[in-house]
């Protein structure tokens, strides 16, 4: 039986497709970077450690995948899980918008810890181990695999996650990196695609901490499919179109899966960094305006009447909240929430959705002014290939008349339009997330190897990892 196109493309491209685009390696090693800082920090926090470790308490593994910032040991499922969830837990990681959004780094739980496996396997037989520019390539490849299909397809107007695209890429990644042919990855894409899931935990009155592991357990369930895959289990060739019973009639209404453009390494090329502050990222040139204009309305709190978010469809969708906000998980998804603290304290970190912050009597009461407003041109230059903004605006008005007036930013920081003046705040990300895992001379260590590419490129990945041990 012939497989659904779409299977066939992603097989061939994890297998045949070399990657030579040296703005994609280079982009790549910023994501390597910037991921593994934004899980050193993560496990600062109590709700994403204790999800770390292994299932079974005491468990060894041969040749076992390391989890960066922690002394565990784990065989390469369960360490893909703890990579991904440390990577995505503070929403601080690298991001795609399209007609569906997401974070491409979610793959490295996947790559980082089937990597480290085959590099430690093969150095311990005498053959080469894995390289990190090995690793920087199936990173291109797993970004451009879940970023094109989020070109085309929007999972979230029906209701199913957007970690459907981690599961699926990183089964179509790890498959390859273990060596799997074509059929092999076929069976591992095709089982990925039938396990679709509800994103009913990111949106209220029921949003939870689920948000925060959900990809690193889609990125951990790719690499079990790839393993099944290596073993012989069966794929299903028609898992998308099937009638009835297919992804496609089940699950998206009748509609086709499709690639939007042929894979390359667009979305490597393409990809967004928060650089500067963890949030939501369709609201992040809301935020950048909202501490410009932090200075003009300080002292005024009380004075204002009203302010205006102007935005696109898709922050309007999500992220437009009012009412009780229950959790940090809740207030991180909310553009009226992270805009009130810009205004009020001038600054943004993620201790700002604590508890302890959200108890300031003076963000609900300044959300309760705000009014939430798309601009249609936002939402169009938002989808333009060309442009891929992000677009929004705030203005302040006060009870006397004045205004501070609208302002607009359109790319973010971290966008490509602005990647030049991203590096060195990018660097500054790193070091300053890693200081709260690892002592200031392994820090610097570290930041100077991601300053050497030559260095960094040849270096085995177990060796990397090594590092990354505490």
């Amino acid at each position: 039986m012939e497989p659904d196109s779409v299977l066939s493309e992603i097989a061939d491209y994890a297998v045949e497709y070399r990657v030579t685009s040296r703005e994609a390696f280079d982009t790549a090693r910023l994501c390597l970077m910037d991921s593994l800082g934004c899980a050193a920090l993560a496990l600062s926090y109590p709700d994403c450690a204790k999800l770390m470790g292994p299932t079974v308490p005491g468990t060894t593994v041969p040749y076992g995948s390391r989890v960066p910032g922690t002394q565990f040991i784990l065989d390469p499922i369960r360490a893909a899980f703890c990579i991904g969830t440390a990577i995505r837990w503070l929403d601080y990681n690298d991001t795609w918008l399209a007609a569906e959004w997401g974070h491409p780094s979610d793959n490295f739980g996947a790559i980082l810890a089937v990597a480290d496996h085959l590099s430690q396997k093969a150095a311990a037989r005498c053959k080469e181990p894995m390289r990190v520019r090995d690793i920087l390539s199936w990173a291109v490849k797993a970004y451009e695999i879940q970023g094109v299909l989020a070109l085309g397809n929007s999972l979230n107007r029906v209701g199913i996650d957007h970690v459907l695209f981690v599961k699926v890429a990183s089964a179509a990644v790890a498959t390859a990196m273990l060596g799997g042919r074509r059929d092999e990855i076929i069976s591992a894409l095709s089982n990925a695609f039938l396990e679709a899931t509800l994103r009913a935990y990111r949106h209220a009155p029921q949003t939870g901490p689920r948000k925060s592991w959900a990809a690193g357990d889609a990125t951990s369930r790719g690499v079990q499919l790839a393993f099944w895959g290596m073993a012989g289990e069966m794929g299903y060739p028609k898992a998308l179109s099937a009638q009835t019973w297919g992804f496609q009639d089940a699950w998206f209404r009748g509609q086709e899966v499709k690639l939007a453009q042929p894979l390359g390494s667009y979305v490597m090329e393409n990809i967004l960094f928060k650089v500067a502050f963890p949030a939501e990222f369709h609201g992040q040139t809301a935020l950048e305006a909202a501490l410009r204009l932090h200075p003009a309305v300080r002292n005024r709190l009380d004075e204002i009447s009203e302010v205006i978010i102007t935005t696109q469809e898709s922050a309007k969708r999500i992220i437009d909240k009012t009412g009780p906000l229950h959790n940090p998980a809740d207030r991180d998804h909310c553009i009226q929430y992270m805009v009130a603290v810009g205004l009020i304290y001038g600054e943004i970190t993620a201790d700002s959705y604590s508890d302890r912050v959200a108890a300031d009597p003076r963000i609900d009461a300044l959300r309760e002014k705000m009014t939430v407003v798309e601009d249609p041109r936002y939402s169009a230059d938002y989808l333009d290939p060309e442009k891929r903004s992000i677009a929004n605006a705030v203005e302040v008005r006060f009870k006397d008349g004045s205004t501070t007036g609208k302002l607009e930013v359109e790319f973010p920081i971290g966008h490509r339009r602005r990647r030049h003046e991203a590096l060195p705040l990018l660097f500054e990300k790193f070091r300053s997330n890693m200081l709260a895992r690892f002592p200031g001379d392994r820090v610097e260590e570290m930041v100077a190897l991601f300053k050497d590419p030559e260095t960094l490129d040849e270096m085995p990945v177990h060796e990397l990892m090594d590092m990354m041990v505490i």
